[in-house]
């Protein structure tokens, strides 16, 4: 058995899987199922050989069992096997965790108790977390914000030994979202579809594979509204707002909004047209990444920025219902890009 550790990332927890290091208790909790979903898996289809599931793996179901009941399966020997292994799935429903909390004072060292808590967290405070934690693993598996999606994309990929073009990355990101079960299925598709001697994904693979247009998508808008190009930033808005299968124009919202929120933020950079610098103070990936904004700052004022932010404000209760009874969410993305530009 592995000893707890004091800083816990999924990756540590995977290796530590993969060397058969294993802790008697895995509570996963968080935001996001993704990671959550991936230990558990792997624990499920690895600890176990096939033929000794049957009487060494049980998965219950936190809404049809008490906190005793999972304690009395903790506490059985596995039968022909080296562990036994307990899932609690949708563990935010079980009942009565003191009885568990007993358990955990003194668990079965051959048992792995795999605690999958989603959409939320554990309470630090309480007795459960605490021994859970001195017991063995205790996992927040955090929502990726969508800034951090191009990263994660790019990661991904890179353990896989492929390696994907910024803007293709984008493309993706904007595309998908931030739900990594879609996403990571997405990026196995690309992946797939790579031959062997090439293993670039760039935005033409990413239009074929997932259906992304690379000249119509929100990066494309992006670009257009930055460079202030009144014809294509138009263009894309109208194939959006005829191509309903293209993606959701209310998705767009979010990614132009943050866009200029950073923009504001990068007028108040000491060294503001250092490309470095202001990647350092917007916190990007890269210089490069400054770029848009260095260009956004000769083509908007403050002034300007300021009174975008706000027409974002309005355009975003609008779509929601406040104040409007009937305008499309179509035509309200064009009036915004209409006051962005104009």
């Amino acid at each position: 058995m592995v000893e707890k550790k004091s800083a816990i990332s999924y990756e540590s927890i995977m290796k530590d899987l993969k060397a058969r290091k294993y802790s008697p208790v895995y509570v996963l909790m968080g935001e996001e199922p993704f990671y959550i979903d991936k230990i558990c898996d792997y624990i499920s289809e690895n600890v176990l050989q096939p033929e000794e599931r049957d009487f060494n793996q049980m998965v219950v179901f936190g809404a049809d069992v008490t906190g005793a009941q999972v304690a009395d399966l903790c506490k059985g020997y596995p039968m022909m096997a080296e562990y036994r292994v307990v899932v609690v799935k949708e563990a935010q429903n079980l009942r009565n965790l003191e009885a568990l909390e007993k358990y955990l004072e003194n668990p079965v060292k051959t048992t792995i108790l795999v605690f999958c808590h989603k959409n939320g967290k554990l309470d630090s405070r309480k007795k459960f977390s605490a021994l859970a934690a001195k017991a063995g693993v205790v996992f927040e598996s955090k929502k990726l914000y969508d800034r951090n999606l191009p990263g994660f994309i790019e990661t991904y990929l890179k353990t896989r030994k492929a390696t994907i073009e910024p803007k293709a990355t984008q493309m993706v990101a904007d595309h998908v979202g931030a739900d990594l079960h879609r996403l990571t299925s997405e990026l196995d598709k690309l992946l797939i579809s790579l031959p062997e001697n090439d293993r670039r994904v760039t935005p033409e693979i990413v239009e074929r594979e997932i259906g992304v247009s690379k000249d119509f998508n929100a990066f494309e808008l992006r670009s257009a509204i930055i460079s202030r190009d009144v014809f294509k930033a138009n263009q894309i808005i109208n194939y959006f707002d005829s191509n309903p299968k293209s993606g959701s124009l209310f998705t767009l919202l979010p990614m132009l909004f943050t866009y200029f929120q950073n923009l504001m933020i990068a007028y108040y950079a000491p060294n503001r047209q250092n490309e470095n610098e202001l990647a350092k103070f917007l916190d990007l990936r890269g210089a490069w990444a400054a770029r848009e904004y260095i260009t956004g700052m000769r083509n908007y004022t403050g002034v300007k920025v300021m009174a975008i932010i706000e027409k974002f404000k309005e355009v975003d209760a609008k779509i929601k219902g406040l104040d409007n009874p009937s305008t499309p969410v179509g035509e309200l993305m064009k009036e915004l890009i209409f006051f962005i530009l104009h």
